[in-house]
């Protein structure tokens, strides 16, 4: 006998995974650093989400363009594309600390003669050029609020993270690279929840229920062609207010997003080989000129062909 899901059971697609999977994300490995005494580390900005964890002492966190902030034991932060210096004072004239990380296996980095503070970090890197897409929706810097719904899955995630980093157990390396991936995905969830209604970026609009439930059909079905007024309908909203409230939220109009969408996920599958032709179809248009167009106003170049 065959067996159907009712409707209830149905389960919407998650953009957010979406995204990260079509951009080839990529775990960034689990690093610790232990210190004390008068210290600070400077590292580059690199196109990734990456979190800075306190689990023992206090810190400073210092960012281009941002007052020097505070770090506590229990503190978890995430960072964009931006450069930052850990530091025991904002004061300490920082060295590099890329060095200290570069070769395989050094994975933790102790600093003078104790362990005053104790820092990990970790998180997500992206295999291609459509990271962007992900950064531009979050702000360059955000603390996870301890009081979120998702703050008890973070402080859990950064035990287990501390102890493989801290430790030499049989596939430590691979199990760290997971667990900094988890952290960062539980960080997002916490600043969505916490976000306030006038946050902008798709991510953080993913909590509105009308926008977010827009957000998925377009995810669900890419390659529909969707109007403003078949989305304002099926979230049950006049056009105008849909549009308008979109855009407030989201950061741009609905088609713009759509387009933007699709010109991220032809990128990849052109990088994977396929033929213009099939990505074209692939993401909704019934003539490659009309997609070489879209791309080429999306990326400044036009598609090239993967066979």
């Amino acid at each position: 006998m065959a067996m159907s899901l009712s409707r209830s059971a149905e389960i919407m697609p998650d953009p957010f995974s979406e995204v990260l999977a079509a951009l080839g994300a990529r775990s960034v490995r689990g690093t610790g650093l232990e210190a004390a005494g008068d210290w600070a580390l400077a590292f580059d900005g690199r196109t990734r989400l990456k979190f800075v964890a306190v689990t023992r002492g206090r810190c400073w966190l210092l960012l281009p363009d941002h007052s020097p902030e505070a770090l506590a034991e229990g503190d978890v932060v995430l960072i964009s594309n931006t450069r930052y210096t850990v530091a025991s004072d904002p004061a300490v004239e920082p060295i590099d600390g890329m060095p200290l990380y570069a070769s395989p296996g050094h994975d933790m980095v102790r600093l003078g003669a104790g362990d005053e503070t104790a820092i990990m970090g970790g998180g997500s890197g992206f295999a291609d050029g459509g990271a962007p897409f992900v950064l531009e929706a979050l702000p360059t810097f955000l603390r996870v609020d301890r009081t979120s719904s998702t703050a008890e899955a973070v402080a859990r995630t950064l035990k287990s993270l501390r102890t493989e980093v801290s430790s030499a157990e049989l596939g430590g390396s691979l199990v760290a690279e997971r667990l900094a991936e988890i952290l960062v995905i539980a960080a997002v969830r916490a600043f969505v929840a916490t976000s306030p209604i006038t946050s902008v970026g798709w991510i953080t609009a993913l909590a509105d229920p009308r926008i977010g439930k827009a957000l998925r059909l377009l995810h669900g079905n890419v390659a529909r062609r969707w109007t403003v007024p078949m989305l304002a309908s099926e979230v049950g909203m006049s056009r105008s207010a849909f549009t308008q409230r979109f855009a407030d939220r989201v950061g741009r109009p609905p088609l713009d997003y759509l387009t933007r969408w699709r010109m991220v996920l032809a990128q990849r599958k052109l990088n994977a080989g396929q033929t213009v032709a099939a990505v074209a179809t692939a993401v909704g248009y019934n003539s490659q000129s009309a997609f070489s167009h879209a791309f080429k106003r999306t990326f400044g170049r036009t598609p090239r062909s993967g066979g």
